[in-house]
């Protein structure tokens, strides 16, 4: 690598943490404060980046809804979603399952898709965007939900009770948007493990 290289290599890496700050702070205002309050005014404040520097990397706030959209679903997939296979020591992995699931659909990643969701009414183009990758995390997460409980697909009730817990959460996230909804949401998970208990599972005796 010449010296000119090893001098553009810490330069890429600031620029690529600038991005990555300017694509975070985006989120959570999104989240926060709604698509139509959310301006690079705000995500400056917010984030200490220059309204230039935020320029610099997004001209425009279009640009900038992409940039996160992109940064929501294909960069960071489900590690916002940040369930392991291995379920920590101790834990019931059913009460682990439906807990992390509602959790994740409560985050702020969700209700920044939301905002997104109603400001892509009329704009066919954005619409499909959205409905691609969220179609890809719903299928991400069904996948996860499976290997963690060591699930039986093949079985329609099973397959079933499954896609019914995504349903539920989703709605559970959409309460959430409107008040702090987590006692509730825990409420819900405790009952909607002992539902999940009847799943059949792979390799269980007959």
């Amino acid at each position: 690598m010449t010296l000119t290289e090893n001098a553009r290599a810490p330069q890429q890496d600031r620029s690529r943490e600038t991005r990555d700050l300017i694509l975070e702070t985006t989120l959570r205002a999104l989240a926060r404060i709604g698509w139509n309050a959310t301006t690079t005014s705000v995500v400056a404040a917010d984030s200490g980046v220059s309204r230039g520097a935020i320029q610099h990397h997004f001209p425009t706030k279009e640009a900038l809804m992409r940039g996160v959209l992109e940064y929501m679903y294909e960069g960071r997939n489900t590690s916002e979603f940040s369930i392991s296979a291995e379920v920590p020591e101790g834990v019931d992995r059913f009460e682990y399952i439906s807990e992390q699931v509602l959790d994740y659909y409560a985050s702020d990643h969700f209700k920044a898709a939301l905002q997104m969701w109603t400001a892509a009414i009329g704009d066919a183009e954005f619409s499909e965007q959205l409905q691609m990758h969220g179609d890809k995390l719903a299928r991400a997460v069904y996948d996860r939900v499976v290997v963690v409980l060591n699930a039986d697909t093949s079985d329609s009730r099973t397959h079933r009770l499954i896609q019914t817990t995504l349903d539920l959460s989703r709605g559970l996230g959409l309460a959430d948007v409107l008040r702090d909804d987590s006692k509730r949401r825990q409420s819900v998970a405790q009952f909607w493990a002992d539902e999940l208990r009847s799943i059949k599972q792979l390799n269980e005796p007959q």
